[in-house]
C-alpha cells in the first residue's frame, strides 16, 4: 500500500526515509531511524515493532541481513510483510513477502534502497532510483523528495494518493526533519511544499536547537529574533 525511499549521505553521514501511500498518516508507521545506526521502512501490512528491532540488533553489530532475518521475534505474517533497511555504512536488505499486492517489490543498491507494493508497476521505484542518482548536486533532504516526487509522477500506490513523509536524521537522537502530511488527496506534492515553507525560520532555529556537541544550544533571544526575522524576509 505503499512505496518508500531510503538512503545514505555518505558525505555526512545523514539517514533518510521518504514515503509515500494511499494510506492514513503513514509517516506514524513506515519510517524509522536511529542516528548513527540505520534506517528501516516496514510496510505493506506493515508491523511498526519491526523497525526497532531491527535497529537494535544493527546497534548491537549485527550485520543487516542478519538484523532483518532475526528480527521477526514470533511474528509469522512474513508472506504479506515488506521490509527494508539500509545500515549506517550503506549496506542494504529488504524482504519482499510472496502474498504483498501486485506491483510489488524492491531494489536498490550501496547508500539507496526503494521498495513498493500495491503500486502501478515497476516503473515507480525505478523513476525513484533513476532521480536519486540524478540529483546527486542537491542538498540530501531535496535529493529524497525528488526522488519520491518522481515516483508519484510515474503512478506511484495504484489506489491513489493520501499521506507522505520524509524524515532525516544527522547526529542526534532527535531527527534534523521530521515533516508528514497525514491526509491530502495530493500528499506528495502537500509534502513539497511542506517542506518548503520548512526552509524559513523553521530551518534557521534549527541551529539554536542543543545538540551533543553544544547541550545548551543558543539561547540568546535577540539573536534568535533578528535570524528568524531574516529568514522570514526570504
Amino acid at each position: 500500500m505503499t512505496w518508500s525511499v531510503i538512503a545514505h549521505d555518505r558525505a555526512s553521514g545523514a539517514l533518510g526515509i521518504a514515503v509515500a501511500s494511499r494510506f492514513f498518516a503513514v509517516g506514524a508507521i513506515v519510517p524509522w531511524i536511529r542516528s548513527g545506526v540505520g534506517a528501516v521502512a516496514s510496510q505493506a501490512m506493515a508491523n511498526p515493532t519491526l523497525g526497532p528491532a531491527i535497529l537494535d540488533r544493527l546497534q548491537a553489530g549485527e550485520d543487516v541481513q542478519a538484523a532483518l532475518d532475526n528480527a521477526w521475534s514470533g511474528d509469522d505474517g512474513g508472506a504479506v510483510r515488506q521490509i527494508h533497511v539500509l545500515d549506517r555504512h550503506g549496506n542494504r536488505a529488504a524482504h519482499t513477502g510472496n502474498d504483498c499486492v501486485e506491483w510489488c517489490g524492491d531494489m536498490g543498491g550501496t547508500d539507496l534502497s526503494v521498495a513498493g507494493n500495491m503500486l502501478v508497476g515497476e516503473a515507480v521505484l525505478q523513476a525513484c532510483l533513476d532521480t536519486y542518482s540524478d540529483k546527486a548536486a542537491l542538498p540530501f533532504a531535496d535529493r529524497l523528495l525528488a526522488s519520491l516526487l518522481a515516483g508519484d509522477a510515474a503512478g506511484g500506490d495504484k489506489r491513489g494518493r493520501q499521506a507522505a513523509a520524509l524524515k532525516i536524521h544527522t547526529t542526534e537522537d532527535y531527527p534534523d526533519w521530521d515533516v508528514r502530511v497525514d491526509d491530502h488527496p495530493d500528499a506528495p506534492a502537500e509534502l513539497a511544499r511542506v517542506f518548503k515553507v520548512g526552509q524559513g525560520a523553521f530551518a534557521a532555529y534549527k541551529a539554536f536547537i542543543p545538540t551533543r556537541a553544544n547541550p545548551a544550544g543558543v539561547t540568546d533571544r535577540e539573536k534568535l529574533a533578528a535570524v528568524r526575522a531574516k529568514a522570514e524576509q526570504q
